[in-house]
This record gives structure tokens, C-alpha cells and sequence, in this order.
């Protein structure tokens, strides 16, 4: 009889895939990809978690509202290095996601959301209970690195070692992939947001000029770099001048960003090269030919695979349309939810 009753759930709702990022969030709908692609930004009320009742709470034109929002709002970001730092507003989030991707309907969807493979016991659990509080029947989890090695198309069923390097806003997961498993991981907390930093307090220091979040990020897009180019490029950047406190403008470099960004894109290479060595020999073997794939959208940064095949001495490929490739591998696995389960795991998991 609850076999049949849960037959007949999954006939009337449609499993649900978050990518749950630290800088943006995706949700792909079973049967029709990827629907929601958003800032994972809410605007609540100064000092409380309480989200503001309007269509600019979440997501895009939240994050509009970053550094500029009025006295009695702020917009925050409720993820940290990939993991929740303010459950409740979390909660929010994914409650307004999920009814987005999966409007109209009164029976709760199971869910699936990618996690870092750096996450502790702790911190799965509290992915699960914001997910189920917000509006899932039943919750499973994949590893990212797991989900981005499906969503690039490397064969990870096979007895063979893959390397993919997913960077994102919050963390960098490195893993070898073989038989659907992790082989050899690493998860640093190092990403997009930490090179945000490292322009603002590159800036801050050589220019006495204090920029924001979104400045650093628009910087970076636009002329960042992890390895010398062809042409180096120059940009004006507004801030607040530390000494008199008024606005100022500067121009800065594709160079000096590039000086900028040494230390965390230092830190991203170290971690390909720990993963390496605790990688069994055999498989390490097979990583002369497959090489490595990168994935997320920090791997957008001018040159890095450059700086990366330079320093590893070994193939890099940069996979299609990065920024959505957990997504897409999470897609695959809601096609086939009940026969990949293996790979999943759950709050009881560890």
C-alpha cells in the first residue's frame, strides 16, 4: 500500500534539483531542465531574518540591492563557503525557489541538492531540515563534484579516473572520479567570493579606495586573469577614498588584478596538487590521457587553465557553459532518481 501511495506522488509531482550555490542558485525541474537561475540574495529587514513580502526579496533584484539598500533593509547572501549561515533565511530562499520551479502544485516534490564533498555531519543535516521545512517530501543529497563530472558528460561509471575542478562563489571542489565514485577529494573554501576579496583589499591597499562586492566582481569579469594575456587591459573603478571619505575614481590593470588574484588561484592549484597525490597510482595513470576538466563559474577567469596545465603538467579543458554544470548533472540523476540511489545519500548517511 506505500509503495503505491508513493507511486502514485512521484506520478503527481515533479522531482526538484537545487543546485544550492553560495553565489547563485539553480533549480532544474524533472522533465524540464533547468528553470530557475538566480543570486542566491535575499533582502530582509536590518538586524532580523525576516524576508521582505515583496517580488524583490530573492534572487536577481535582491542582489540589485547590495551595498545600496536603505537604512531598514539589507541583502544578504545566507550561504558561506558553500554551506547555510542563516538557516532561517535559507529557509526563505528555498521555500521561494522551489514554489518557482514548481508552481501550483499541493504535493510537496522530492528534492535533490548538490553539497560540497568538505561538508560536515552537522551541516548536511541542516541542509536537509531547511529543504524539508521549506517544502520537500523527501531530500537526497550528491556531491557536487560528483554532479558537475555527470553535467560535463565525463563517463564517471567507468573503471577509469577522471579529474574534475569545479570552482564556485564559495568553494572549490577537486575530485578523481572513477566507478561513480571519489576516488580523491578535495574541498577548499576558496573560490569567486575570496577573489572578490582579494580585489577589494588589493584596491584598498595601493589605491587608499574602498569598493564593493559588486564592483570587485564586475573587475574581475571584465579584466581579471590567472596567466599573461595577449593584451592587457585597463578599467575605471569608483569607490570611497579611506582618508576623506568621498567618492573617487581610479584606473587599475589586467596586471595588477592579476596580482591581486595570485594568492587565491595559488591556493586552487595547491589543492589540484593534494588531490593528486592521494590519487592510487593506476588511476593517476589514466590522468595522463583524460586530463582535467573544469567546471563552475570561476573557471571563467581569463587564463586559469593555462596557469593550471602549466603548473600540473597535464591536459585542461574548460567545460561548456561551466557556471551550469552541476545543475545539468543533477538533471541527469532526476531522470533516473530511483535507479542512481546509490550515489545519493541522505541526512542518516554519513
Amino acid at each position: 500500500m506505500k509503495s503505491m501511495f508513493d507511486w502514485l506522488l512521484r506520478r503527481l509531482s515533479a522531482d526538484v534539483g537545487i543546485d544550492l550555490g553560495t553565489a547563485n542558485t539553480l533549480v532544474t525541474l524533472r522533465g524540464s531542465g533547468i528553470v530557475v537561475n538566480e543570486p542566491s540574495v535575499v533582502a530582509v529587514k536590518r538586524g532580523t531574518s525576516r524576508v521582505l513580502m515583496n517580488g524583490t526579496a530573492v534572487g536577481a533584484s535582491a542582489k540589485q540591492m547590495l551595498g545600496k539598500a536603505p537604512g531598514n533593509i539589507v541583502a544578504v547572501r545566507p550561504l558561506k563557503n558553500g554551506v547555510i549561515a542563516d538557516f532561517e533565511v535559507t529557509e526563505e530562499m528555498l521555500r521561494y525557489f522551489i514554489r518557482k520551479a514548481h508552481p501550483g502544485s499541493w504535493i510537496r516534490p522530492r528534492v535533490l541538492i548538490s553539497i560540497p564533498s568538505g561538508i560536515t555531519a552537522v551541516e548536511k543535516r541542516a541542509v536537509v531540515n531547511c529543504a524539508e521545512r521549506a517544502g520537500a517530501r523527501r531530500v537526497f543529497l550528491i556531491r557536487e563534484a560528483l554532479a558537475a563530472g555527470l553535467g560535463v558528460g565525463l563517463p564517471i561509471n567507468e573503471p577509469r579516473g577522471y579529474m574534475i575542478v569545479d570552482i564556485g562563489g564559495g568553494t572549490t571542489e577537486v575530485a578523481v572520479l572513477s566507478l561513480a565514485s571519489l576516488v580523491a577529494k578535495s574541498s577548499i573554501r576558496v573560490a569567486g567570493d575570496e577573489m572578490d576579496h582579494a580585489i577589494i583589499q588589493y584596491v584598498r591597499k595601493k589605491y587608499d579606495l574602498l569598493i564593493g562586492e559588486q564592483t570587485a566582481e564586475r573587475v574581475k569579469i571584465a579584466i581579471g586573469s590567472a596567466h599573461p594575456t595577449d593584451q592587457e587591459y585597463t578599467m575605471e573603478i569608483r569607490g570611497r577614498d579611506l582618508k576623506d571619505h568621498l567618492p573617487r575614481k581610479a584606473e587599475i590593470s589586467s596586471e595588477e588584478i592579476r596580482e591581486a588574484l595570485q594568492e587565491p588561484v595559488r591556493q586552487i592549484v595547491q589543492a589540484i596538487k593534494a588531490t593528486l597525490e592521494q590519487t592510487p597510482p593506476e588511476i593517476a595513470a589514466d590522468l595522463v590521457d583524460t586530463g582535467i576538466t573544469l567546471a563552475g563559474g570561476g573557471v571563467l577567469l581569463r587564463g586559469l587553465d593555462e596557469r593550471i596545465a602549466e603548473e600540473i603538467k597535464l591536459p585542461v579543458q574548460v567545460a561548456g557553459d561551466p557556471m551550469t554544470a552541476v545543475a545539468r548533472g543533477i538533471g541527469e540523476i532526476l531522470e533516473q532518481l530511483d535507479l542512481l540511489h546509490q550515489i545519493l545519500e541522505t541526512a542518516e548517511s554519513e
